[in-house]
């Protein structure tokens, strides 16, 4: 411990010191060893902040130009529109679409094979006979007393023959409805036998459509398809029969989707700016003239460089060479700003081209994200998280020096504390003391002191 100078008071006044702030007074120099170890400490933890923000922003503008780089991202969707909706709807248009027009005529739609039975009045009139549909047969027994038009429908649905049996009621009675799983030509039933009812007799089994292709061609290419909703017949895309009109002609026109484009490139431009705005905020003094945290960090420094650096690398591709041509422009402070209109001309003139330069090997938007890849918080090596590994290693060091210096600090003090307390008690007793040689020397001299 430090020399301090302290002052007791008189030693025969009895009235002792204040222990409590004798021993504050003696440990504050040693205290004030902890004061640089805490400055630094609150330093390397607002420096944590800005480092984490700017890690947040970084991994923000990693994901936002992913979606432009990534092959299955927004340049990958199409979207399609039909001229006429009353006979075809468009579906869907994957990625496996391609932008174009296509020419389709609907000659005839698919339908679905169906058959039925002829009208029972009572619904629960037992059956007896036979039927065999697609090559099952259902024997009925009328000894059962169970066997009517409900119960053979449930036992056809359960036998998975790919038909499916209902019950139709209506004025004239109750009805056996066979219809196809499978639609078009391939679906076509072959219903054989003989139903008989209690009461009502004989029943026949009548076709009530016959299983058909639909008939169309696409860009004059006849073709045809057991299902109405056909999704073979242009690459990527699924569009719906609605209606067949022979001779006239429907416009299908596949685009691709440039507002998801537009909107994804806006929230890179954003997130490249918050980015930009979170270094150019440290590279000042704040508001009481302290430099910021992370003012002079080569970390920033080196992110800087990177994607500045980034923003004019990429070989080209075709006709576009430079991030300008998106409509993307520099402004003097480092931030971008983004023309939605130069950037929807060019994806109409050179989509293809545009979609190279940022996906191609060795692009602007692969080279772009090669440098973020090593700016964040990814582990081992991103430039953010080593810069905060050695922040958190500084301030394990820094909590530990003021742990054993407090730990230290505290053995003192109860050291100090117990033996003040036995000066401060010898101090309180010297009245004492001296009264007491007093009155011994009195009465060994009889010379009495007390001149009261």
């Amino acid at each position: 411990m430090g020399t301090v100078g302290l002052s007791f008071g008189s030693a025969t006044s009895g009235q002792g010191f204040d222990v409590a702030s004798t021993v504050t007074q003696i440990q504050a120099s040693e205290q004030a060893i902890e004061t640089p170890w805490k400055t630094q400490q609150t330093e390397l933890q607002a420096q944590d902040t800005v480092l984490s923000t700017l890690g947040s922003d970084l991994a923000t503008l990693t994901t936002n130009l992913q979606t432009l780089t990534d092959f299955s991202g927004v340049f990958s969707e199409k979207q399609g529109s039909s001229s006429n909706t009353n006979l075809l709807n468009l579906t869907s248009a994957s990625v496996m679409a391609s932008a174009g027009s296509h020419t389709i005529v609907i000659d005839s739609l698919a339908q679905t094979s169906s058959e039925v039975s002829s009208a029972v009045a009572d619904p629960n009139d037992t059956l007896s006979g036979s039927l065999t549909i697609q090559g099952h047969t259902f024997d009925v027994d009328s000894a059962d007393n169970d066997t009517t038009l409900s119960t053979l429908a449930s036992a056809i649905n359960s036998a998975g023959i790919g038909v499916s049996a209902n019950v139709i009621k209506d004025s004239n009675g109750s009805r056996l409805s066979l219809v196809s799983g499978t639609s078009g030509a391939a679906g076509q039933l072959t219903v054989t036998g003989s139903l008989s009812g209690a009461s009502a007799g004989a029943l026949t089994i009548s076709t009530s459509q016959v299983g058909q292709d639909a008939s169309l061609t696409v860009d004059g290419v006849a073709i045809t398809s057991g299902s109405n909703t056909v999704s073979d017949a242009i690459p990527g895309v699924t569009f719906q029969l609605l209606g067949s009109s022979p001779g006239t002609q429907i416009q299908v026109q596949i685009t691709n989707f440039n507002a998801d484009i537009a909107t994804a490139m806006g929230k890179f431009v954003t997130a490249y700016n918050s980015v930009v705005n979170d270094i150019n905020g440290q590279e000042k003094n704040d508001s009481t003239g302290k430099a910021e945290p992370l003012f002079g960090n080569p970390t920033l420094a080196l992110i800087q460089s990177q994607i500045a650096g980034s923003l004019f690398t990429g070989v080209a591709s075709g006709t576009i060479n430079n991030i300008t041509q998106l409509g993307i422009g520099l402004n003097n402070d480092g931030t971008l700003t983004l023309n939605a209109d130069t950037l929807n001309s060019v994806l109409n003139s050179n989509f293809s081209d545009v979609t190279g330069f940022l996906q191609n090997s060795g692009s602007f938007g692969q080279t772009l994200a090669a440098s973020l890849n090593n700016l964040g918080t990814q582990a081992p090596n991103g430039a953010v998280f080593l810069a905060q590994q050695q922040n958190s290693a500084q301030e394990t060091a820094l909590k530990t020096s003021i742990s054993n210096e407090d730990a230290l600090l505290a053995s003192q003090k109860t050291q100090l504390t117990d033996e003040l307390n036995m000066a401060n008690q010898i101090l309180q007793s010297i009245p004492s003391q001296l009264n007491q040689v007093d009155e011994m020397y009195s009465a060994i001299t009889g010379y009495n002191q007390n001149h009261n």
